[in-house]
């Protein structure tokens, strides 16, 4: 499949990753607006695989975020 926007990108990975933990927790300026390590690890995982698999472009992969 290929992603045209950041939702569909979300999208995938919250269904292909079920087990990612979903809470927030407090960012370096306190606001609490920051997804866990090992969350974020995965999902930036989630998006290489997916631009080196050209199912994203690059453009696209660079502006993505959780």
């Amino acid at each position: 499949m290929t992603y045209t926007n950041q939702k569909q990108i979300r999208a995938a990975f919250w269904g292909q990753h079920p087990e990612a933990d979903r809470r927030k927790i407090t960012d370096h300026a306190g606001t609490g607006k920051m997804h866990t390590t090992d969350t974020r690890c995965a999902f930036v995982d989630f998006v290489d695989h997916l631009c080196r698999s050209n199912q994203i472009s690059e453009a696209l992969a660079n502006r993505t975020t959780l």
